[in-house]
């Protein structure tokens, strides 16, 4: 399993999706990590899944950075190379939030995207 970090020009994860997922894993089982997927669906074509699992697979990406651990699998790693992680707390709610540049267009909601 690879080690990488948000500065390899990969994914970047800032720091304040960091603070947010290691406070989140605090209260997960302990190995716990969040591993961020690109699926099919959505009303776009693709969509972002986010799932906290204590399972990694020998060629996922692993980010590490201020107590946080994130796992992206080699096909998802494709649709995601040089996007970041960020997390937003605006009027309308707290979210993750993944801005992709490989994304052509996206949902109104922001949790689908077309390439």
């Amino acid at each position: 399993m690879s080690v990488e970090t948000s500065t390899d020009g990969q994914v970047a994860l800032t720091e304040r999706a960091a603070r947010r997922i290691a406070e989140i894993l605090k209260t997960e089982p302990e190995g716990s990590v969040l591993r961020v997927a690109v699926n099919g669906g959505g009303c776009s074509g693709f969509q972002y899944d986010f799932a906290f699992e204590s399972a990694r697979a020998e060629d996922d990406l692993v980010i590490e950075k201020s107590g946080a651990v994130v796992l992206i699998d080699p096909v998802s790693l494709d649709f995601l190379k040089g996007a970041e992680i960020d997390f937003v707390d605006e009027m309308i709610g707290a979210a993750f939030k993944i801005n992709n540049p490989n994304a052509t267009s996206s949902c109104g909601c922001g949790t689908s995207f077309s390439v």
